[in-house]
């Protein structure tokens, strides 16, 4: 089975060049993102809501933004890429809006999420994640469908 061309970072038969390089390593990174911050936000919200709960909520919504980029990037096609640009424009949107808001209102956010202070708690990761994610999508990178059979 055969992708039918080739993806940036990937040769012929490299599903949308994610077997290797770049692609591989972004797909990782939301994958790990998807999981620490579900986790981590199932947690609170199950434990602590009342504590922030608009922090926590966040940090479920980001899981969900994380997961469904992870989801786009590995399935390729031109739909799945337009739907990846528009998730990682929110995502870089939440992390710019929280970051800002965390970092002029410290008081509304009594904890954390994965977006406070631009992602300072996550390396800054998340505010580099959807812009490398942008210029991957808009570069072709999960552009080849899989073929059907």
């Amino acid at each position: 089975m055969t992708d039918g061309g080739t993806a940036p970072g990937g040769g012929s038969g490299d599903r949308h060049g994610l077997r290797s390089g770049p692609g591989r390593l972004l797909v990782t990174l939301y994958a790990v993102f998807t999981v620490g911050a579900a986790s981590r936000s199932l947690y609170q919200l199950s434990t602590r809501f009342d504590e922030a709960p608009l922090a926590y909520l966040l940090s479920a919504g980001a899981a969900l933004v994380y997961a469904l980029i992870t989801v786009v990037l590995v399935r390729g096609g031109e739909r799945a890429r337009r739907l990846g640009v528009a998730a990682c424009a929110v995502e870089l949107a939440g992390v710019l809006v929280v970051g800002t808001w965390t970092v002029l209102d410290p008081s509304a956010f009594p904890d954390s999420t994965v977006w406070s202070t631009y992602g300072m708690g996550y390396l800054f990761l998340p505010l580099v994640l959807p812009v490398v994610g942008l210029f991957w999508l808009r570069a072709g990178g999960a552009r080849p469908a899989p073929a059907r059979d």
